[in-house]
């Protein structure tokens, strides 16, 4: 028997607990190892909306959300959940893109697992959600569907120019444009994207995302100039003094990678792992002669490092055909940086796993090229600055096998072209030195991700540049909609018609 309510009762929704939401972590297809082995297709093929449903209900909709905080730039997870749940897809892109530019890219490729996942209360006694697939399948539905956020933009006269257009650029870019100003992007690389595009194999974050991504920030009025590298074609202090910028982001990353230092890296078939990826990322090395981007990739190939990076170069030398690929580290599986998933991908994919291994001399043959490599084994011992357990030789351990290609993957320095260049204070490694707002030493210049923290992820560069653009609204007096100027206790008696003294209570007047 069904009792009819009274008119005006309002029935509640089941209050979501641990245990009365989908136990499991929706899984995501991907493609069967013996066949992404032999393409560049994305392996991971993301939710389709049945199970983005069925994931979305795993989220308990906390109201202080533990992973909002936990993200680097701030997105307001729960809230784009909800819409999901209710259907309201074009909402929830509303919701997710007020905060990030680009959620089809860092959903696939940002370590969710530490930031917003990995505080996650869900993860407390089951997996956490899935909220870095959430993101990505959002983002895929703004790509598909065409969505955009375009503001109404009233110029201001300010002129901005931004260093690098990799993840810190774009954010940056994309907050000064939605301020008003007249925003340059200038990029070294004849594509642009930076290490979105050249560090990041198709398999795992595909070029036509990057193109959907980095079209809407020229929707913003953006412009773009590739084939630009500051420093040789120009200096900061050029920008700044006869080109007529206002101020300028510097977000040029750190790309100069580390070597060891041990005996036979000069030899033939020794490289960096930037320089593999991004002759085949960037370059098509591996559709020689068709691009003219030679590789001359080895048989038999190891690899120094064991991060997401390392992860990348292994399974594109697998792609490319190599026989056997070797992944060397000093450390175990449990203290790799990279993401659990990468190692599982690459462990399915062949790849031979060396732990506790570290090579001491790469081995050359009469003609100058790598023909093997000779280590030593490991043990861990005490924890080191890092908080890992510090790998220790184990003596009369060393041992030789054959390879004829070294890559190393373990990190970067800082780009040394814009410190060479400009009169800017370095720090004692060469990253540009900057304050607690990212300014650095030259007034008007900001800079921030990669160059001034060293190498990090996608997201935390993003929010480095949102960070930027913050400091520099607040340089040129430009209201910032994003920002609270203190409480009604905190203000005084300075405030004119709701206007603070700190937002310089003046109106721009444009002279006919």
């Amino acid at each position: 028997m069904v009792r009819n309510l009274p008119r005006g009762t309002v029935t509640m929704a089941k209050k979501k607990t641990i245990r009365n939401i989908p136990q499991e972590r929706t899984p995501i297809p991907v493609q069967e190892p013996e066949d992404r082995v032999e393409n560049f297709d994305e392996v991971a093929l993301g939710y389709d909306l049945e199970k983005t449903l069925n994931e979305c209900e795993r989220c308990l909709m906390c109201p202080e959300a533990a992973c909002v905080p936990g993200c680097p730039v701030a997105i307001d997870i729960p809230g784009f959940i909800q819409k999901i749940v209710d259907k309201d897809y074009r909402g929830a892109y509303d919701i997710v893109s007020d905060a990030n530019l680009l959620p089809a890219i860092c959903g696939r490729v940002c370590p969710q697992e530490d930031q917003c996942e990995g505080v996650c209360p869900v993860g407390d006694t089951l997996e956490p959600v899935a909220i870095g697939r959430l993101e990505r399948w959002i983002g895929d539905q703004a790509i598909e569907n065409g969505w955009a956020n375009i503001p109404y933009i009233e110029p201001n006269g300010f002129r901005i120019g931004i260093v690098g257009s990799g993840p810190a650029g774009v954010a940056c870019a994309a907050d000064m444009a939605k301020a008003g100003c007249d925003v340059t992007i200038y990029e070294a690389f004849h594509k642009s994207g930076g290490v979105l595009r050249y560090g990041i194999p198709e398999f795992r974050l595909p070029d036509t995302v990057i193109d959907a991504e980095m079209e809407n920030l020229t929707r913003l009025g953006v412009k773009i100039e590739c084939n630009t590298l500051v420093g040789r074609l120009f200096t900061i202090e050029q920008m700044v003094e006869e080109m007529g910028y206002d101020a300028v982001f510097i977000g040029t990353g750190a790309g100069t990678p580390n070597f060891m230092g041990i005996p036979g890296e000069f030899l033939n078939g020794v490289l960096s792992a930037n320089e593999l990826l991004t002759r085949c990322n960037l370059m098509h090395a591996g559709e020689f002669p068709s691009y003219d981007t030679p590789l001359h990739l080895g048989r038999r190939i190891a690899v120094i490092g064991s991060g997401n990076t390392a992860m990348d170069a292994m399974r594109v030398c697998l792609r490319l055909g190599a026989e056997k690929v070797y992944c060397v580290y000093r450390r175990t599986k449990d203290e790799s940086p990279a993401r659990e998933e990468e190692i599982e991908h690459a462990e399915e994919e062949g790849v031979d796993f060396r732990w506790l291994t570290a090579p001491i001399e790469i081995l050359g043959d009469e003609d100058g090229n790598a023909r093997g490599m000779r280590c030593i084994e490991m043990e861990l011992g005490e924890p080191d600055s890092s908080g890992r357990r510090r790998p220790v030789p184990i003596e009369g351990s060393e041992y030789d096998f054959e390879v004829d290609m070294v890559i190393y993957a373990i990190g970067t320095q800082a780009n040394p072209i814009i410190g060479q260049t400009s009169k800017l204070k370095l720090n004692d490694w060469g990253y540009i030195e900057v304050d607690e707002n990212l300014a650095t030493s030259m007034a008007g210049v900001y800079a921030g991700g990669d160059i001034v923290t060293g190498g990090a992820t996608v997201i935390l560069a993003m929010g480095a540049g949102r960070r930027a653009a913050r400091s520099m609204k607040a340089y040129f007096g430009i209201r910032d909609s994003e920002v609270v100027y203190g409480g009604a206790e905190e203000r005084g008696d300075g405030a004119l018609f709701g206007i603070e003294p700190v937002e310089k209570n003046f109106t721009r007047l444009r002279l006919a």
